[in-house]
C-alpha cells in the first residue's frame, strides 16, 4: 500500500534528522501532494534504518510508474521522480548553511561530517549505488594502489537519449558544477538536483560553492567550484586558491586537474578542484632526492618515487610555497628538453602544464606538483604521456587528479568483460573468438597465464585484479613525462637545475 511506504519514508526523515517530528503532517501532505493523492489513510510502517531508503523510494516509484505518471520507466526517468520525492525532506538552504557555519565555529571536520551525512541521507549521494562500485588493493613498487570499477554512475539510458535529441537546448544551468544546479528539477540530459545543497565558502576574497560529488569515488570526495562559469586554469592564483581552501579544512587534501586536453578533466570549462578526507597512496610515497632552489632555500623540495613526475614542496609560508610553484610552473610552461621528448609547444599549440595538489601533513603545507604533458604523435593520437594502446583494454580515458595520485577509476564494462575472460580462460575458450574478450587477449595469453600457471577456478579473479592492477601502474608510468629509469631521472634533474 502506497500509505505504507509514505509513512516509511517520513519515519526516515526523522530516524536521519533531516526533519523533526512535528513536520510530519507537513511532509506527508507535501508527499501527497507530489502523489496526485488527496486522501490518506495511516498505517504503523516504520523506517528501521537508512538502508531501507533505496527500497522505499522505489516503492513509491513503482507505485507512480503504475498511475502513468512518469514518461517512462527507465532509470533516467525514476533517478528524476524520486530526486523530487526526497526534496520534502530535504533542508531549504539557507538551513544548512546556518547549520554548517555552526558547527565549523566548533572545527572544520564537525562541519563536513555533518554536511556529508546530510547529502548522504538526502540521498543526493546515493549510498545503495556506491555500494555496488568495485574495490580493491593492489601492492606495487610505489605503495599499494587503489582499484575501483565505478558502477555508481547510472548507464546511457537509450530512452532518454532519444528524448534529449527532441528536446529543445538549454543552456541552464550551463554544465553540471554551476550553483545554478542547487534545487534544479533535471530532465532528460541533465541531472535533477531538488535534494543537493552547496555550501557558500570565500577562497582568496573570491566567491565559491562546496559541496559533495554524488558519485564519491573515495572518502568525502568534495568538489570546491568558482561560483561564475569561468574555465579551468592553473596559474599562479590556483596555488594561493589550493592553499587558502587547506587552511580553512586542513583535514582534507584538494587538487586540481590540469587546464589542458588530455591531461585535463571532464569537464575543463568551469574552474573547479577536487579533495576529500582520504590518503592516496602518492601522499604516502616517500621522497627519493632532495633539491635546492635559488632564493627558495627555506622550502624543502623533493622528487617523489612515484610513476608520474611529481616535486613536493614543504613549508609552514603559504606566500613562499606560492612563488616558487609559480616559478616552477612558469619555467615548465615554456621549458623544452628534446633529448627527452618534451616539448613546450608545437605548432603555437602549448603543451605543458602542472597537475597540483595541496595537504597539510605534521604542521606544515604540502604542494605536490605533478608535471604534465598533452603531445601527440601519430605512433600515439591520444597522447604520448597518456595510456598507450595495448592497455586500452583496461584504461583508455584521460588521466585526471584521481587517477595521478594512485586510485584507479576503471569504466564499468570490466565487470563483464573480466568475467567472460575469466569463464573462457577455465574453459579453453579462445578469447580472441569473443567480443568481451577480444581485446584482452593478447594480455591473458602473454602475460596473465605465462605468469599464473596454477591458474583454476578458484584463484582466477584474484588474479586477474592483481594483474589489472598491474597494467593500471603501468597507465602511470605512460603518464609520466620523465621515465623511471636512469635516462629519464637524469632528464627531470635538468629541468630541475635550471630553475
Amino acid at each position: 500500500m502506497i500509505y505504507e511506504e509514505l509513512d516509511r519514508l517520513v519515519s526516515y526523515g526523522i530516524l536521519t534528522g533531516l526533519i523533526d517530528e512535528s513536520d510530519s503532517i507537513y511532509v506527508r501532505n507535501r508527499l501527497l501532494t507530489k502523489l496526485g493523492l488527496d486522501a490518506y489513510e495511516e498505517t504503523e510502517a516504520k523506517c528501521g534504518g537508512a538502508e531501507e531508503l533505496d527500497d522505499i523510494l522505489k516503492n513509491i516509484t513503482d507505485y507512480a510508474v503504475s498511475q502513468g505518471m512518469l514518461e517512462n520507466d527507465s532509470v533516467v526517468y525514476r533517478d528524476i521522480f524520486d530526486t523530487e520525492i526526497m526534496d520534502t525532506l530535504t533542508p531549504y538552504p539557507s538551513t544548512v548553511i546556518k547549520e554548517f557555519n555552526s558547527r565549523y565555529e566548533i572545527s572544520s571536520k564537525e562541519a563536513t561530517d555533518y554536511f556529508y551525512k546530510l547529502s548522504c541521507d538526502t540521498n543526493y549521494i546515493r549510498r545503495g549505488r556506491i555500494k555496488k562500485d568495485i574495490k580493491w588493493i593492489v601492492d606495487s613498487e610505489y605503495g599499494e594502489i587503489e582499484i575501483t570499477i565505478n558502477r555508481s554512475k547510472p548507464e546511457k539510458d537509450p530512452k532518454a537519449i532519444a528524448a534529449a535529441k527532441l528536446q529543445k537546448q538549454s543552456s541552464y544551468p550551463k554544465c553540471q558544477l554551476c550553483v545554478e544546479n542547487e534545487g534544479y528539477g533535471g530532465r532528460v540530459n541533465h541531472p535533477a538536483r531538488q535534494n543537493h545543497r552547496i555550501i557558500p565558502i570565500d577562497i582568496c576574497g573570491g566567491k565559491w560553492g562546496f559541496q559533495y560529488s554524488p558519485y564519491v569515488y573515495y572518502n568525502e570526495h568534495c568538489i570546491v567550484f568558482n561560483s561564475e562559469h569561468v574555465p579551468m586554469v592553473i596559474d599562479k592564483s590556483a596555488f594561493a586558491k589550493l592553499l587558502d581552501f587547506i587552511t580553512r579544512f586542513n583535514h582534507y587534501i584538494i587538487g586540481s586537474n590540469a587546464d589542458l586536453p588530455i591531461v585535463g578533466g571532464s569537464i575543463l570549462s568551469h574552474e573547479h578542484f577536487q579533495g576529500g578526507n582520504h590518503i592516496f597512496a602518492m601522499h604516502r610515497a616517500k621522497s627519493e632526492k632532495f633539491y635546492t632552489v635559488p632564493g627558495f632555500e627555506d622550502i624543502e623540495v623533493s622528487r617523489l618515487a612515484w610513476p608520474m613526475s611529481v616535486l613536493r614542496l614543504r613549508s609552514d609560508d603559504t606566500e613562499k610555497l606560492v612563488e616558487l610553484a609559480d616559478r616552477i610552473l612558469t619555467s615548465w610552461r615554456a621549458y623544452t628538453d628534446e633529448d627527452a621528448f618534451i616539448y613546450a609547444q608545437t605548432d603555437g599549440e602549448p603543451h605543458n602544464t602542472i597537475t597540483p595538489i595541496a595537504s597539510m601533513s605534521d604542521g606544515k603545507y604540502v604542494l605536490d606538483l605533478v608535471l604534465r604533458n598533452n603531445i601527440t604523435t601519430e605512433e600515439h593520437p591520444l597522447g604520448v604521456y597518456h595510456p598507450h594502446a595495448e592497455l586500452h583494454h583496461i584504461k583508455k580515458e584521460n588521466i585526471g587528479l584521481i587517477e595521478v595520485m594512485g586510485l584507479a577509476v576503471l569504466p564499468s564494462r570490466l565487470v563483464e568483460e573480466l568475467d567472460a575472460v575469466a569463464n573462457a580462460i577455465i574453459n579453453g575458450k579462445d578469447l580472441k573468438a569473443e567480443e568481451k574478450t577480444a581485446s584482452h587477449a593478447e594480455w591473458v595469453y602473454n602475460t596473465v597465464l605465462p605468469g599464473h600457471p596454477s591458474i583454476n577456478k578458484d584463484n582466477i579473479m584474484d588474479i586477474l585484479k592483481e594483474e589489472v592492477g598491474k597494467v593500471f601502474v603501468n597507465v602511470l608510468e605512460h603518464a609520466g613525462v620523465y621515465k623511471r629509469d636512469a635516462e629519464g631521472m637524469a632528464a627531470f634533474d635538468r629541468f630541475v637545475a635550471q630553475l
